[in-house]
């Protein structure tokens, strides 16, 4: 029995062929309200043929609600992350090209979806409670967090006036969208705006200026442009623990246990999402909950004293998790942005033994001891920059450069090193099976770093050496690895496609058996499919070339090897 009957996903084909560029950015959009018998429900869900398992629904409904400690009034925008159930249908060829193209940052999610909420919490004297409770929630497999949170800044307000036949018509208008292509400027438009975007590529040069206005469309409306997809504002994440960068960097790079403690799910996901953005282009490779409550799934899992905390980031507002936390190795705990002179009060690092009470003070509790050194001039800068009043934008763009340097620094070794593990390009013959890649030695890479190590791009200095070997222990190395590994497989095998493809192969049959024909046509056939099916990038026209050899090839054979070889 397929585990997702009455609660899977349906694909666009069994909807009748609709909704196929509507799946392409969404899974779907949802109405979570507040009912007084059932508490939070899914009041509405769109397409309609989308469908959630009973745990998917429960979870969004617990998450797209505040705390009742956050206390929001109002309008309130904020993200989490859910795991999707066990068998729910496998990535679409659709997806694989994308993944191909995309940064590994912004690929789409396997395991888990990713929401976005906007919340409106306002009083009412018709509702038995005194007040109007409802969630608007975008639920995706991408990471787009700036175009979501925009998007639904844009068809909120204007929802919770019309209500369904309004998230009727903006699902229809998503629909006619074009296809997320990386490298791509998209025109989207939305209730009577358009959004001009660009798609990320893995080829874009990290760091690279922000988008500019397409000036090829003479569109009416003129396009809203959106800078980025899915950037956040640095600046205002990180402001009250600008001291502490460095601390921060190191515990995200090493996937390091953490729980952020903020006043409301806006901060919590915010600060969740800057911290795994700081390592970028370097892939967060462990589990992260922008917004976590005691409601969810996994609460159990994670807030278990048995045995070490899990690799992963937690965003919560509930004061409850001061004494569910007190095990775990580091905790920042947030409040209220307050300025001290020109600088917004900065947050100390105290001891994870101060954790106790529930109005436990901001800060951050924890006993890590930094690799590396301070980077004093930054800190100046910020500093500078707030005194003259310098425009938030610039300040992240500040940040997010410091950052992106940083990172380049500690991973350009490890890059140049892996380099170095690939065989040669002359080592790859068309009659052999290609040669395999070197295996990865932790001591051998150690041994490069006097003459190419970090310090030749980043004036920081303290223990790089101690920090690699910690690395290593962590996912985020294993992820890095297996994807390095990966793509440098398929380089192989593209190589290994263009050689043959160069060879006489014609002249090679010539004295050779059926046998040792039939065993290549086989072995090429099997290539073939296989570079199909990862969509290997090889030069224009060799697999073309392929399928004419192997069919010329088959057409000198006997008559009852070639029909066996058509219907193999």
């Amino acid at each position: 029995m397929n585990p997702l009957d009455g609660g899977g996903s349906a694909g666009p084909e069994e909807a009748g062929g609709r909704w196929s560029r509507f799946s392409s950015w969404l899974e779907c959009a949802c109405v979570v309200t507040f009912d007084l018998e059932l508490g939070q429900a899914i009041e509405l869900l769109f397409p309609p043929h989308v469908k959630l398992t009973e745990k998917e629904k429960t979870s969004i409904c617990y998450l797209s609600f505040p705390d009742s400690y956050s206390g929001c009034l109002g309008d309130t925008q904020f993200s989490f992350r859910l795991r999707q159930s066990v068998g729910r249908r496998a990535k679409r060829l659709r997806e694989d090209i994308y993944n191909r193209d995309a940064p590994v940052t912004l690929q789409t999610e396997v395991s888990h979806f990713c929401s976005y909420v906007y919340f409106r919490q306002v009083k009412d004297v018709s509702v038995k409670r005194g007040y109007f409770q409802k969630s608007l929630v975008l639920v995706s497999r991408l990471p787009y967090t700036h175009l979501f949170h925009s998007l639904l800044q844009i068809i909120a307000p204007e929802f919770f006036e019309k209500q369904e036949p309004c998230l009727e018509a903006v699902c229809n208008e998503i629909d006619q969208w074009p296809s997320p292509v990386p490298g791509q400027t998209l025109n989207l438009p939305v209730m009577g705006l358009v959004l001009q975007v660009r798609i990320p590529s893995k080829t874009d040069k990290p760091g690279g200026s922000p988008v500019r206005q397409s000036a090829k469309e003479n569109l009416l409306p003129a396009p809203t442009l959106l800078p980025s997809i899915h950037e956040l504002d640095l600046f205002k994440c990180f402001q009250s623990v600008l001291i502490h960068l460095q601390m921060l960097w190191e515990l995200m790079l090493l996937g390091e246990p953490l729980v952020v403690m903020a006043p409301s799910p806006t901060v919590s996901s915010e600060m969740v999402l800057a911290l795994i953005s700081s390592i970028s282009p370097l892939k967060f490779c462990c589990d992260f909950r922008p917004y976590f409550t005691i409601h969810d799934s996994e609460f159990r899992e994670y807030t278990t004293r048995t045995q070490a905390p899990p690799n992963v980031v937690l965003g919560v507002t509930n004061p409850f998790f001061i004494k569910t936390f007190q095990n775990w190795p580091h905790v920042v705990r947030l409040g209220e942005i307050k300025m001290a002179g020109d600088l917004p009060k900065q947050v100390k690092v105290k001891k994870l033994s101060k954790l106790k009470t529930l109005d436990t003070k901001p800060g951050i509790y924890t006993a890590f001891k930094t690799f590396l050194h301070k980077d004093k001039i930054l800190i100046k800068r910020l500093l500078k920059g707030i005194q003259r009043k310098r425009p938030s934008e610039v300040q992240s763009a500040i940040l997010r450069r410091h950052l992106l340097e940083l990172t380049q620094s500690f991973i350009i070794p490890l890059e140049r090193y892996m380099a170095s593990l690939m065989p040669l390009q002359r080592s790859v013959t068309p009659w052999k099976t290609p040669p395999q890649i070197r295996c990865f030695s932790q001591d051998e890479f150690m041994s490069t770093l006097d003459h190419t190590g970090p310090q030749l791009t980043s004036v920081l200095k303290g223990d790089w050496m101690g920090l690699y070997r910690k690395f290593f222990r962590s996912p985020n190395f294993d992820g890095w690895y297996r994807q390095r590994h990966k793509e440098m497989t398929q380089k192989l095998e593209s190589l290994h496609l263009e050689v043959i493809c160069d060879a006489d192969l014609m002249s090679w049959t010539k004295d050779k058996s059926e046998v040792e024909i039939v065993d290549l046509i086989l072995k090429l056939r099997e290539k073939l499919i296989k570079a199909r099916r990862q969509q290997l990038q090889v030069k224009d026209g060799v697999l073309q070339k392929l399928d004419t050899f192997i069919n010329s090839i088959i057409s000198l054979l006997p008559r009852d090897l070639q029909t066996v070889l058509s219907t193999h």
